[in-house]
Parts: structure tokens; sequence; C-alpha cells
């Protein structure tokens, strides 16, 4: 996976990751009980100052927000318009406190630590029966994995067509992109079946002397 972990030896790097994520899940309550906009104003700044000493630079910073920074715009102008100024400011703060507060475990923490964390939040549902973590863990890397790789696929066509002398159409580029992430899919579900992942439970695994006598 091509990670957001920046590499560092900072007191929010050495943290726990399961710390880390209790602590971001509790702030996130926290904003969200909070409807003031000094408070609010108090804790994007705390967030800023955690963000700062994951270790990324301005630069980094810059281009895993800039998106959200324009969507937190566009809400600005929405909500001051149909709620007043005051609104406004408590929901973009609200927003920028969690954003930052998510960015900085997310670049202090590696993303095998933060899934290793989720696993081992889940396993007490396994034996209740309604989940398997280790199932769920490997979607989550998955899903994490894929996210660059669908990215990359996606330039590599709309490279390929301008090449062509192809025009942008998203009919285009969404069609091959489709097909290309389904076969991909394809090849690592056999990859998985392949290597017998997950393993079977101990109950539906069969006994040494079966597998022997069967064969």
């Amino acid at each position: 996976m091509q990670s957001l972990y920046v590499p560092g030896n900072t007191w929010l790097h050495r943290a726990p990751a399961g710390l880390k994520l209790g602590l971001l899940l509790a702030a996130g309550i926290g904003l969200f009980l909070l409807h003031d906009v000094r408070p609010l104003a108090l804790a994007a700044g705390v967030a800023l100052l955690l963000l700062w000493r994951s270790g990324a630079t301005v630069s980094h910073v810059w281009r895993q927000t800039r998106g959200m920074l324009l969507i937190a715009l566009v809400v600005m102008a929405f909500t001051a318009y149909f709620d007043g100024p005051e609104r406004a400011a408590i929901v973009v703060l609200r927003l920028l406190a969690l954003v930052f507060l998510a960015l900085a475990v997310t670049l202090s923490t590696r993303s095998a630590d933060l899934l290793d964390v989720c696993e081992r939040a889940l396993r007490p549902l396994d034996a209740l029966g309604w989940t398997d973590s280790a199932r769920i863990s490997l979607a989550l890397s998955l899903s994490l994995r894929f996210i660059p790789e669908i990215f990359r696929r996606y330039e590599e066509i709309r490279e390929a067509q301008a090449a062509r002398g192809l025009r942008a159409n998203p009919v285009r580029l969404i069609v091959p992109l489709i097909v290309a992430t389904l076969k991909s899919a394809d090849v690592i579900a056999e990859a998985i079946d392949a290597r017998g992942y997950p393993p079977e439970s101990a109950g539906q695994r069969p006994h040494t002397e079966d597998v022997a006598r069967r064969r």
C-alpha cells in the first residue's frame, strides 16, 4: 500500500495505535457535543498542532487536505446562507478538527497497526458468531490497497486515451476502469483461494486420520 505514514520518533509515533484510535473516537464524539465557536476553534488549533507534530510537511498536508478544504468552503457558504455565519463557523471548525485529528493519526501510525487494532477490536464478536475478524481485516487491507491502485489505473487509461487523440469522456474512462478493476479482483480472489486463506475453523478442518483414509 502507498501508505500515508510518515516515519518519525515523536511521542505521537510511539503511542500505541489502539490508544490513538480510542482517543480519536472520543474526540469525535466530544466535538459533536460542543456548540460554541471558541472551544471548537481551540480544538481545531490543537488538532493542527498534532498534525504538525506528526512530521508531515506543509506540501504533504496540502496534498491530502486540498480537496477537503474545497468541500469545507462550499459547506460553509451554504450553511452561512441558510443558518447564519455563526452556525457555519461551528460546522467548519468541527469538520476541520475531525479531519486534522484523523490525518495526524494516519500520518503517525502504520496502516498494518491500524488494521491489527480493528481486528483485535472485532475478536470478541467472533465468539458470538456475529463477525469474522480475519475476513474483515482482509477486506479492509485490500480496500486500502486498491485505492491507489484504482487511481493509478485511471491515470494510465486517461494518458493512453490522450495519446490516441481521444477527448476526455467520463464513459470512455469509467468503463475500461471498471473492467480492469474487476479483472484484478478476480486475480486476487484466485490467489487468496490458492493459498487457503482464510483458514478453516477448527470445527470444519478435517482430521488427519480422515485425510489419510481418503488418500
